[in-house]
């Protein structure tokens, strides 16, 4: 495969599993590092438009199969991971990481505290209009710059996006590069001290110190649109997997963890294979017990082996 020059970095053949909180899958045909967003914008309107592109962050919310991606993966690092606070707005690079965003908006005063536990980056934040404690992306989210899959940069609204639970509309092969979101005024204090305690709350309840990739299957009912809870269908994802019987259930090196049982965890020598096949084995009995049909939170790309 013939591929344009860069300022920045390509990688042939690159093992994703070293990219990955699951640390599994295969190798991507090419991996780029953009050195800025003109780069990127270059490299795409130079690209072949047949040839896959892949979008990836810190990949905290992925599975690679074990026959890694046919595609050129674009990863966002220095020069993308900038943080500016101007009164209650934080601009944000896409690569720049959900805490870090959350603990310098919580120093100036703004609170985005929900964003402290979630893994990721603020790029896969707005992707996925990640949420919790009651908040989301979309309840801050201003703007974003992206550069589409043809080089051409654009802005972004909410109303463009169109924000629902865990999904957005970003355009097919869009590469986001920053984002602008507001939040509300707070003590920086007081701020802090509410993310120590959902740091406690989250070390205490999910298991924080295993190989995972965060919530696996979306909560099965009771969203809005815009992500909002519904409380009279407020149904959660872990329940209805304990009421299956799959809470610690094991499938080669994959295990749903006994501590919390949407997290999908590698207890060492799992494949992509195995966390894939165990999911899919929830899906079944949480159906057959329930006829609840779990959607998957993590991403899964890529061939099988």
């Amino acid at each position: 495969m013939s591929l344009p020059p860069v300022r920045g970095t390509l990688t042939a053949q690159k093992d994703l599993s070293t990219l990955t909180w699951l640390r599994v899958g295969g190798p991507a045909d090419w991996l780029f590092q953009p050195a800025d967003v003109q780069d990127l914008s270059d490299f795409l309107a130079a690209l072949d438009p047949s040839v896959p592109v892949f979008v990836m962050g810190v990949g905290s919310n992925l599975i690679v199969r074990d026959g890694g991606l046919r595609a050129v993966v674009i990863r966002l690092g220095r020069g993308f991971n900038g943080i500016e606070i101007d009164g209650d707005t934080v601009r944000a690079g896409a690569a720049a990481l959900d805490a870090h965003v959350a603990r310098r908006a919580a120093d100036a005063g703004v609170d985005l505290t929900f964003l402290r536990t979630i893994p990721g980056t603020i790029g896969g934040a707005v992707r996925m209009n990640a949420g919790c404690y009651g908040s989301y992306t979309a309840d801050v989210f201003q703007e974003a710059r992206v550069v589409l899959r043809d080089g051409t940069i654009r802005t972004l609204t909410a109303e463009a996006l169109n924000f629902r639970y865990r999904q957005s509309d970003l355009p097919e092969g869009a590469v986001l590069t920053a984002v602008s979101l507001r939040g509300p005024s707070g003590d920086p204090d007081a701020l802090n001290a509410r993310m120590a305690d959902q740091l406690a709350k989250r070390d205490a309840t999910q298991p924080t110190k295993d190989r995972s990739a965060g919530s696996t299957f979306r909560n099965p009912a009771g969203f809005s649109s815009t992500g909002q809870a519904d409380d009279v269908h407020d149904l959660k994802a872990w329940k209805v997997i304990d009421d299956a019987g799959m809470r610690g259930a094991r499938r080669g090196g994959a295990q749903m963890s006994e501590k919390h049982s949407n997290f999908l965890i590698n207890t060492g020598d799992a494949t992509a294979a195995d966390l894939e096949g165990l999911g899919e084995e929830v899906r079944k009995k949480v159906y057959d017990s329930s006829g609840i049909t779990l959607e998957w939170e993590i991403m899964r790309i890529g061939e099988q082996a």
